[in-house]
């Protein structure tokens, strides 16, 4: 995508290209950093200061009765593990907890604290203050269009198929 095959048609430096036109990963990364940036600038702001955008794998999912590690895996796309180590560190952090889980005593529940709630909560609220925002900077129907067709390429990249094949990679 950022090569100079057109002679004298397009800038040779790469990061010029990458200015003029940056791919879908390099725009996807800026909003995200984007929106991160704005999140735990007003979190810390608020007296959060000990987040960090690596949590947001956990809260981002957490219910409030509590949820399986391997339910977050699932619906964050992180594997186990991570979740493993991020659920320790929010634990320790005093965030959640862990406790037996009343429909199986074999397995654990991850539960939000008072602090858990109270930060998911003001996420929330931020998070639909950013929504909102970009909402009226692009108007409502382009800013819903945009959600709907952001959801739609996450689930056929995820899905792993090869654009138009309809068959999974073999």
């Amino acid at each position: 995508m950022y090569t100079n095959d057109d002679a004298g048609a397009r800038p040779s430096r790469r990061r010029e290209l990458v200015r003029q036109d940056p791919g879908l990963g390099m725009l996807a990364a800026q909003l995200l950093f984007a929106v991160q940036d704005e999140l735990y600038r007003r979190l810390a702001d608020a007296g959060y200061r000990d987040l960090r955008p690596r949590h947001g794998i956990i809260l981002a999912y957490l219910d409030d009765q509590g949820s399986r590690a391997t339910e977050l895996a699932a619906l964050s796309g992180r594997h186990k593990q991570i979740i493993g180590r991020t659920v320790d560190e929010l634990e320790a952090l005093g965030y959640v907890e862990r406790s037996p889980d009343p429909s199986d005593r074999r397995a654990k529940l991850v539960v939000p604290t008072p602090r858990g709630r109270a930060v998911m909560r003001l996420s929330d609220q931020i998070m639909a203050d950013i929504g909102q925002r970009g909402a009226e900077a692009v108007g409502d129907d382009a800013y819903s269009q945009f959600r709907r067709t952001l959801r739609r390429l996450i689930d056929e990249l995820r899905d792993g198929r090869p654009s138009g094949t309809g068959q999974q990679p073999g």
